[in-house]
C-alpha cells in the first residue's frame, strides 16, 4: 500500500474560495480590506534595497525582535486596538483593557500563521489517549488537527443564541479532565464572552489541563483574556496577524502565555523547523508592531462599518447575533443559504457559505471598506 492509515483517514480544511476567473469584491475570507501600514512597505523596501544580502542567511530561529515589538505593541493597547486611545503616534490602552503587568518577549511565540501555531499547541497540549472538549461551530481546523493527530474530542453545540455553552463545557471537561480550546469571539457565530465570563471558566475547569483562546478577532470589540496570564498557568491565548493587523498574505501567528508554555511550544517548533520565520516576514511583523496607532485607526473603521451593517441587516429582516468581529453572520426566515451565496456572487461579491447542519440557512459577511459593503447592501 502506498500510503499510510494515517494519510486515509485525514479531512482536510477547506479555505474560502478564491476566485480566478473573474474580479469580485472578496468578503468570505475575513480578510481586513485596508492595506498593511506604509511602514511595512517602507521596511520591507529598505530591507530589499540595502540588506537583500541577508536573504542569503538563516534569519532569527527565536525573531527576537520580533517577539519584542508584539510585546510592545500589546502593553500600548492593552491587546483590544479598536478601544484604544490614541494621541499623535502615542497609544495607550482603554481603561476596560489595561493589561495588569509588562508583557514581556519570553512570553511571546511566533509561527507562520496562527493555523501553524494552533498545529504546534495541539502537538504540546493535546493527547491521544484524552479527549479534549471545543464548541460544535467554531474555527473548522480545530477538527482537522484533532484528525490529523488522532486526538479525541466532544463537541458541544452552541446556545439558541449562538453563544458558548460554557456549563456543557465545563461539564465534560471535568467529567474527562480534559482540555479546552475556543475562539474568542467565536467564528463563524460572532459572538465572544467577556474576560469575567472566562475567568469565571478557567477557575471551575481542570488545573492541570490546558485551556486555549483564540483571540484571531479580539481586536475588533471582544475583551482579551491576556490579563488573565498571571493568574492562571495553564492558558494559552493564540493571535494572528491576518486579521486586525492587515496581514493574511504575511503568514503570522503568535502565542501569548507564560513563558514556560512558551517553552514547551517552542520545543515542538525546533522539532519541525528550527526557521519557521522567514527573515521579510520578520522585518514586516516588526514593523507593523511599530505602528499601532496606525492599526488603531483601521480596526475602528472595521467596527464602525460593521455596526452599519449590521444595523441595515436588521432593517431587511435579517437575523444577525452581535458581532464583535471583523465579520457578520446572519440568516433570513423562508430563505436558503446557499440561494443567497449564489445571489449575491451573481452580482460580483463573494461571501462565505457552509453547508454543515445546523449553520446551512446562514451566510457569513466578511466586512469589507464603506463602500464595498454599500455595494453590497443592493443585494440583500
Amino acid at each position: 500500500m502506498l500510503i499510510s492509515e494515517r494519510m486515509e483517514g485525514l479531512n482536510p480544511y477547506v479555505p474560502g474560495e478564491q476566485p480566478k476567473d473573474r474580479t469580485y469584491i472578496k468578503l468570505n475570507a475575513n480578510e481586513n480590506p485596508y492595506a498593511p501600514s506604509p511602514k511595512v512597505k517602507a521596511a520591507l523596501v529598505d530591507f530589499i534595497n540595502n540588506k537583500s544580502d541577508k536573504l542569503g542567511l538563516y534569519p532569527d530561529p527565536d525573531s527576537n525582535e520580533l517577539h519584542a515589538a508584539i510585546a510592545e505593541m500589546l502593553n500600548k493597547c492593552g491587546g483590544v486596538l479598536c478601544r484604544a486611545n490614541v494621541d499623535g503616534t502615542e497609544v495607550t490602552p482603554s481603561e476596560k483593557d489595561k493589561i495588569p503587568f509588562t508583557v514581556t518577549p519570553d512570553m511571546i511565540y511566533t509561527g507562520n500563521g496562527s493555523d501553524e501555531v494552533l498545529s504546534f499547541v495541539f502537538y504540546a497540549f493535546f493527547s491521544s489517549n484524552k479527549k479534549f472538549v471545543m464548541p460544535e461551530h467554531t474555527y473548522s481546523f480545530y477538527p482537522v488537527y484533532a484528525g490529523f493527530y488522532n486526538i479525541p474530542y466532544d463537541a458541544v453545540p452552541l446556545k439558541s443564541d449562538w453563544t458558548l455553552d460554557t456549563e456543557k463545557m465545563l461539564e465534560l471537561a471535568n467529567k474527562n479532565k480534559s482540555g479546552i480550546i475556543f475562539a474568542n469571539p467565536n467564528a463563524p457565530s460572532s459572538v465572544g464572552l467577556t474576560r469575567d465570563e472566562v475567568r469565571k471558566m478557567l477557575l471551575k475547569a481542570p488545573k492541570d489541563e490546558i485551556f486555549i483562546v483564540d483571540e484571531a478577532y479580539v481586536d475588533f470589540g471582544g475583551e482579551s483574556c491576556i490579563p488573565l496570564i498571571q493568574e492562571f498557568d495553564n492558558l494559552v491565548i493564540v493571535r494572528t496577524f491576518s486579521k486586525s493587523l492587515c496581514g493574511a498574505g504575511m503568514r503570522l501567528g503568535y502565542i501569548v502565555s507564560n513563558p514556560k508554555l512558551i517553552e514547551i511550544v517552542t520545543t515542538v517548533k525546533n522539532s519541525v523547523n528550527h526557521f519557521p520565520i522567514d527573515a521579510l516576514n520578520q522585518i514586516a511583523g516588526k514593523a507593523c508592531c511599530e505602528d499601532t496607532a496606525y492599526y488603531v485607526k483601521t480596526s475602528r473603521d472595521v467596527a464602525e462599518v460593521r455596526d452599519d451593517f449590521i444595523n441595515f441587516l436588521r432593517s431587511k429582516g435579517y437575523y444577525v447575533p452581535q458581532s464583535l468581529t471583523n465579520f457578520v453572520f446572519c440568516k433570513k426566515e423562508d430563505m436558503d443559504g446557499d440561494a443567497v451565496y449564489k445571489k449575491i456572487k451573481e452580482n460580483g461579491i463573494l461571501v462565505r457559505h457552509f453547508s454543515t447542519k445546523g449553520i446551512e440557512d446562514f451566510i457569513r459577511i466578511t466586512i469589507g471598506t464603506k463602500e464595498q459593503m454599500e455595494e453590497l447592501k443592493k443585494y440583500m
